[in-house]
């Protein structure tokens, strides 16, 4: 069975530079009936196991670790057994939110993670988060783009460890390069297309430098 891709949306808070704001995140369960992996594991451990119901979970792939996308993977982690994997340029704000646990494997930009015959390929896209990485699929036509990109353009980088000019040469250099049909499953919010957001975000790259 080839794999498929599943959302869970799970409710919490965001908490960066003395600020907190309620926010509902996308969970993205990857693999078919036998096994698994979760992008960003958002504020409810026992939500997700549920979820995955009998189902091996692999991996847990952090796109960024604003406590949002991360505050739930330790727990996930010691309910199934998965290993947390997470970029090491955002380790600085892993340890805001989990300063006695280490996530257990560290990104590399190129790297394919796989399960269930998905083939899913890194691609470090810092600016919203030094350590921001996208995962592309070819085979399932779907780019998982964390905070990096949104219907309607890039994340935020009004905050600590954020970066405007980085972003948009991340979304250039990284993102625009995929096939306009590719479909981007966002951190938060509904999905759209390359395609679809390439005409607006040539207005910000034009902005951003």
């Amino acid at each position: 069975m080839a794999a498929r891709v599943e959302r869970l949306v799970t409710s919490g808070q965001f908490t960066l530079d003395g600020g907190t704001w309620d926010v509902e995140n996308n969970v993205w369960i990857v693999g078919d009936d036998h096994e698994a992996i979760v992008i960003d594991a958002a504020h409810d451990a026992e939500a997700i196991a549920a979820a995955l119901g009998e189902r091996r979970l692999t991996a847990i792939v952090c796109t960024h670790a604003h406590n949002d996308h991360v505050n739930a993977a330790p727990a996930l982690a010691d309910l199934t057994g998965a290993m947390i994997w997470l970029h090491r340029d955002d380790l600085p704000l892993w340890k805001m939110t989990h300063p006695g646990r280490e996530p257990d494997q560290h990104l590399l930009d190129g790297q394919v993670i796989e399960t269930a015959g998905a083939d899913l390929k890194v691609l470090h896209t810092p600016g919203h988060a030094p350590g921001a990485v996208c995962l592309h699929d070819p085979g399932l036509g779907v780019v998982f783009t964390g905070d990096t990109l949104f219907q309607g353009g890039p994340g935020a980088t009004g905050r600590s460890y954020s970066h405007f000019p980085t972003i948009i040469d991340s979304i250039r250099d990284r993102l625009l390069t995929l096939p306009p049909g590719t479909k981007v499953l966002t951190g938060h919010g509904e999905a759209t297309t390359i395609g679809a957001e390439a005409p607006h975000l040539q207005e910000w790259i034009d902005r951003g430098h």
